[in-house]
């Protein structure tokens, strides 16, 4: 049975529980930093164990300031693209627009699926552009996503560090998510769950979504932010890291922090 909690942020709970002096629902664990410093990024991690109500957090101040969302902000692009009809189903195809970038899977026609599959970003620019900025502005308004900000440009503002939303209010969307309970079909909100899935067995299954993006001082800054079940028992967690080196290997720096972290806690065995 799913267990829905109605608060609108996870910041507020995690702040009502440190601002009552009550810390046994949050457990700030510093220990984790060695897996950041294992790579040379700085970072923050929290998990929330839905059936009993716990934090697991590493750097709390990291973990409730704003940043760009890079790519984990195509999760709100699908769900407004396929609420508001500019894609029917995850099916629809996006045409490539012909010009040649250096990932090749980006280099062709891909229906919605394989766009976010592959995070494809001229594809989900082209969808934003389709919805247009007042549609996009009303359903980021009515999310209360981050500063609510989107720029002049519809099609990159999340890349711009126009938009910012911190790991706290990330993990908030996608267990929204999760319960069907942002404000979007429910048909639409479970075609995006679909599409997040990347691991599913019988220990366990994991569901996220990435990014990556270049923040105002420069610095490269990674994304994961999703939920891991065993048991049918939802864990949700985010996960940011950010370092100036721009050439870092960013997308397997944060799988790698991730699966060890999560590991730690005794993931992946089908035993939590």
């Amino acid at each position: 049975m799913k267990i829905t909690y109605l608060f609108p942020s996870v910041l507020a709970v995690a702040w009502l529980f440190i601002s009552s002096c009550s810390m046994n629902n949050v457990e700030q664990d510093s220990s984790l930093k060695k897996y950041f410093d294992q790579y040379n990024v700085e970072g923050s991690f929290a998990l929330f164990d839905n059936g009993r109500g716990k934090f697991l957090i590493y750097n709390l101040e990291r973990d409730t300031s704003r940043m760009l969302p890079a790519s984990t902000f195509k999760i709100v692009n699908a769900l407004v693209a396929l609420q508001t009809g500019v894609l029917t189903t995850d099916s629809s195809v996006v045409k490539w627009d012909g010009v040649q970038r250096e990932n090749a899977q980006w280099n062709q026609d891909l229906n919605l699926a394989q766009a976010f599959k592959y995070s494809a970003v001229p594809h989900f620019q082209e969808i934003a552009r389709r919805i247009g900025r007042d549609t996009m502005q009303k359903w980021i308004d009515s999310l209360k996503y981050g500063n609510m900000k989107i720029g002049p440009a519809v099609d990159s503002f999340w890349l711009d560090n126009s938009l910012e939303i911190s790991p706290d209010e990330e993990m908030g969307l996608v267990k929204k998510l999760y319960f069907d309970q942002l404000p979007f079909r429910k048909s639409v909100q479970q075609s995006v769950r679909n599409m997040m899935v990347q691991e599913d067995n019988s220990n366990y299954s994991i569901s996220y979504k990435t990014g990556w993006g270049i923040n105002k001082k420069n610095h490269s800054v990674g994304w994961v932010v999703g939920w891991i079940e065993e048991n049918k028992h939802p864990y949700f967690f985010v996960l940011n890291i950010e370092t100036p080196d721009t050439g870092a290997d960013i997308s397997s720096i944060r799988l790698n922090i991730l699966n060890s972290i999560l590991k730690r806690e005794g993931f992946f065995e089908g035993k939590m």
